[in-house]
């Protein structure tokens, strides 16, 4: 454990940024599962909403810090590979 003061501050807050940064990828994670489980099924309007809104949390955290954009790019691009292969089915 740290001694000085200003250093215990730091470990606070980075303990703080750490557990906001993986709510932020396990959010992610989860508006994926959901974006796979709808592809199977007929409703097309909840699956483009349900794609909406991984783009968009994937954004927020590129501009958050939390990912790297060619990460978050990575991960739209394969979800939407994904799509596309099981609706060719």
């Amino acid at each position: 454990m740290a001694n000085i003061k200003s250093s215990k501050k730091r470990i606070l807050v980075a303990e703080r940024n750490r557990l906001r940064n993986v709510a932020m990828k396990s959010s992610i994670k989860t508006a994926v599962k959901k974006v796979l489980e709808l592809s199977t099924s007929a409703d097309k309007e909840a699956l483009n909403a349900a794609l909406s809104n991984v783009y968009k949390l994937c954004d927020k955290a590129v501009s958050k810090g939390v990912l790297h954009k060619n990460t978050a790019a990575r991960k739209k691009s394969r979800l939407t590979k994904a799509l596309n292969k099981i609706q060719a089915k």
